[in-house]
């Protein structure tokens, strides 16, 4: 039964498709192959349009600076950072050396 339901289902939804494709296929042939719709914008629009490209392309090169520039002083931190734990996880294990032998001294005393 339920076979029977989800098969209906199909050949009504695949009857539809066909049935739009049919309707709109010689409005889709009409259409310009490049995209455009065939409407000139007039100059000052044309005008408006670039140079709101131009500030945003500006603004998006700044920012990709200054990612660059981040992430790299991000990576030279993360270095730094690295050898001060190295040289004060050597400092520690000399100060715990240093400890043990008090220790030991004072118990042989």
């Amino acid at each position: 039964m339920i076979q029977l339901i989800a098969f209906i289902v199909f050949i009504i939804s695949g009857i539809a498709i066909a049935f739009i494709l049919f309707k709109k296929a010689p409005v889709l042939i009409q259409l310009p192959e490049n995209g455009h719709h065939g409407i000139k914008k007039h100059r000052f629009i044309v005008e408006i349009e670039r140079k709101i490209k131009n500030v945003y392309l500006h603004i998006f090169e700044k920012r990709t600076l200054s990612h660059k520039f981040l992430s790299k002083l991000k990576v030279l931190i993360l270095k730094f950072e690295r050898k001060i734990d190295d040289l004060l996880h050597g400092i520690r294990k000399n100060v715990q050396e240093l400890e043990r032998t008090s220790i030991r001294k004072k118990k042989k005393k």
